[in-house]
Order: structure tokens, then C-alpha cells, then sequence
């Protein structure tokens, strides 16, 4: 019998494991009401779950979805989140395509591959910070400043606004705990948010900049250019999607590490297995729980389940990462594991844009922390940490840490 459980909670959310090992065992395609969202199937096998994703039977876009889902969508939204809604992510086949392969003229390897040095500076700053007081919160002090400062300073967020975004993105992504009240006291910053981004986007298009706004106004193709409202979508998809991600692989990731001193020690003493590691933490931690939502186009059965047309579907990304069918030993962490084929970034055509730079933070910010900080401990009992509540997403709301005080000598400036 499987239980009724809240997987939006913070109950659920400290340890779901257990109740995917369960669903795969027993029902690996199962249906399940979450808050707000109302009935749901969970797909958690890796194979099933690969499939999904890449199965364009399975839709995102409105217009794509059967007459039978449209109660799982709102049927009005204020006017100026209809940007946001309609970003790369909640698009399908060539509208897709079309959005990302203009931004990926401006979001360039190249682009990312020169943030490196600026980001180890950065780690390095942080933990200057925080050295002589022995102590810290993991995520408030490093694990969100690294990725929120380096997106924000790519695509060209003035640093005496960081604060703001800061403070819109943390909201919008906390309400996202499956409560009515929790979306509508969203609105007002998600309002505030999407109003500065439409002012950024038009300083650059008058006086454009080095930086990654400027970058994807400018980009086109075949005389195709983004228009305001897709260059609004996807700033916002960046600026809150690709950070949050990162700052939970940081964050659990670090977390793992210290309930593994094996690991941790086998890390210090090995930077050369700091690759491994990231994708081994990517794996283990999922920071990422569950691809976002699919609707079923049409009639479609996945491990001998008929999902009826039109039925939202997830594919759970932390279930299949921990397959035995796929892993060895999958709840054991291993930052010397091979052939690590875990689906932490999805795959298929909304593969995730920016997974070369969540890896090169997660790689610099991990390797930084072991060789600074190698006495790093939990300053409390892992039964006490609050994971925040979401669908989605899985991370903690702080990781109070202790470690031998450092002098420090002068601080590296950060621009």
C-alpha cells in the first residue's frame, strides 16, 4: 500500500527517497494529487523517465494541449505575466527551436568559459568574508551569492540593483509551496521584476553593452530577431531558473559531502576528481527533483499505465537518478563513479541551456570550499535543517556550518 503523501512539504522534501524507491518498485507510473496543480502522474523509472522527456507526445505549450487539461491551466493571467509564461521552456518543436537557437548566439561557450577566473575570485571573496568568525550559513553567505552574482553580471544587472533581483527571485521561487495565498502574494514581486526587466532591455537596445542582455537583443538570424516580450521571458527564465538550480547543488551538494566525510576527505586530498565529483553530486542531490510539467497529447501508456489524453505528467528526475537498474549502489555517493548518466539536466530538445556554467560554478565553488575551509562541519544536527517547500525544486532554506577561524589578509575586490 503506498502512503498519501505532501510532495510539496518540507517533510517530504528532507527525504523522498524512499517513497520513489518505492513507486518503482510498485507502481512506477502513479497518479497523485499536488496542491494547486490537482491530479498528477509520477513517472520515476530512468528508462520511462528519458523517454518523457524526449517523447513528442508529451506537450508544453498551451495551444498544444488537449481541451481535457486546460482546467490544470489558468485561464487568465494578469497581461504582464504573459512573457514570463511563454519562455523557452514552456514552448514546443519549432517555436522552441526558433528561441533557442537565437539565444545561443548569444549565450556562447566562449561567454561562459570567461567567467572562470572572475568566479574563483569570487568564491575566494566570499569565504574571506566569513573566515575569522569560524562560522557561516552555507546558502545565504556562498552557495546563493556565487550563482545570483555571476548570472546577474553576465547579462549586465547593475550592481547597485543586485539586491532587488536578490529579493524578487527568492520570493517568486518560495511560492511555489502549492498555496493560493503563496502565488498571489508572488504577484506583486513577480509585477516588480518583470517591470525592471523591461526597462533594462530598453537601456540596452538604446545603449547597448558588453553583457548578455545586449548580446540577445542584438541576436538574429535569417532577419529574426527576439521580440520584447521573448527577450522579457527569457531573462526571467535565466535570472530565476538559472541561478536557483545551482545554489541547490551548491547547497545539498556540500550537505552530502559533510554526511560522507569519506567523500569530503577523498575530495581534499583529490582536486583532480573535482569533475567526477560535481557529477556525482548532480546525481546523488537531484537539485533539480522533477522536468517540468507535460501534458499528454494524446493517449499514451508507459510501463503498462494508460495516461488519458490531456493528464499532466512528471517526470521524476530524483527517482530516476537513483534506478538501480541504471546505477550501481545508487544511494551510495561516489565521486568516483563512471559512466554517470544521470538526468539532472534533462535531456532532449529542453536540455538545460546553461548546464555548462551550473557545472563550471559547482566545480570552482566545491573546490574552493574543500581547499579553504577542510575542517567543515554541520553547526547543527541534519534532523533540524528546513528544506524549502516546492514542487519542483528540492534545497535547503539555510546550512548553518562551522570551521577553524582564518585570519585573513586584503580582500580580492569583485567588480
Amino acid at each position: 500500500m503506498i502512503p498519501p503523501v505532501n510532495v510539496v512539504s518540507r517533510e517530504f522534501k528532507a527525504n523522498p527517497y524512499p517513497f520513489y524507491a518505492q513507486l518503482r518498485a510498485e507502481a512506477p507510473v502513479y497518479p497523485l494529487t499536488i496542491p494547486v496543480r490537482g491530479k498528477a502522474w509520477y513517472v520515476t523509472r530512468y528508462d520511462d523517465v528519458l523517454a518523457l522527456v524526449k517523447d513528442e507526445r508529451f506537450v508544453k505549450d498551451t495551444p498544444n494541449v488537449p481541451a481535457g487539461a486546460q482546467a490544470l491551466r489558468p485561464n487568465w493571467m494578469p497581461p504582464f505575466m504573459r512573457p514570463i509564461a511563454q519562455n523557452m521552456l514552456s514552448l514546443d518543436g519549432d517555436d522552441h527551436t526558433r528561441l533557442r537557437g537565437l539565444v545561443h548566439k548569444a549565450f556562447t561557450p566562449r561567454l561562459i568559459d570567461e567567467m572562470r577566473g572572475w568566479i574563483e575570485v569570487l568564491s575566494n571573496q566570499l569565504l574571506d568574508d566569513v573566515a575569522e568568525k569560524g562560522s557561516m550559513d552555507l546558502i545565504e553567505d556562498y552557495a546563493l551569492p556565487i550563482p545570483t552574482t555571476v548570472i546577474a553580471q553576465m547579462l549586465g544587472v547593475p550592481v547597485e540593483d543586485r539586491h532587488k533581483f536578490h529579493r524578487w527571485s527568492k520570493a517568486i521561487v518560495s511560492s511555489g509551496s502549492g498555496s493560493t495565498f503563496g502565488a498571489l502574494q508572488m504577484l506583486p514581486n513577480l509585477y516588480a521584476f518583470v517591470r525592471y526587466i523591461r526597462g533594462l532591455v530598453k537601456l540596452r537596445r538604446a545603449n547597448p553593452q558588453d553583457d548578455l542582455i545586449s548580446a540577445l537583443v542584438e541576436a538574429h538570424e535569417s532577419n529574426d530577431q527576439l521580440s520584447e516580450d521573448e527577450l522579457i521571458g527569457m531573462i526571467f527564465l535565466m535570472l530565476v531558473a538559472g541561478h536557483e538550480t545551482t545554489v541547490n547543488l551548491i547547497g545539498n551538494g556540500t550537505l552530502a559531502l559533510l554526511e560522507h566525510p569519506d567523500q569530503w576527505t577523498l575530495l581534499r586530498d583529490n582536486p583532480s576528481l573535482i569533475k567526477s565529483a560535481v557529477e556525482e553530486l548532480l546525481r546523488y542531490t537531484s537539485p533539480v527533483e522533477t522536468a517540468d510539467e507535460r501534458y499528454a497529447r494524446e493517449d499514451v501508456t508507459i510501463a503498462g499505465v494508460a495516461i488519458p489524453r490531456g493528464s499532466l505528467v512528471y517526470g521524476v528526475i530524483a527517482s530516476a537518478n537513483r534506478d538501480p537498474q541504471q546505477f550501481e549502489n545508487p544511494d551510495a555517493l561516489d565521486i568516483t563513479r563512471e559512466n554517470n548518466k544521470h538526468l539532472a539536466f534533462s535531456q532532449g530538445i529542453h536540455y538545460c541551456l546553461g548546464a555548462p556554467l551550473a557545472r563550471m560554478e559547482g566545480q570552482i565553488a566545491f573546490n574552493t570550499l574543500v581547499c579553504r575551509l577542510p575542517d567543515l562541519r554541520l553547526a547543527e544536527p541534519v534532523e533540524s535543517l528546513r528544506w524549502r517547500p516546492s514542487q519542483m525544486l528540492r534545497g535547503l532554506e539555510a546550512l548553518p556550518v562551522k570551521f577553524t577561524p582564518q585570519p585573513v589578509g586584503e580582500k580580492i575586490p569583485v567588480a
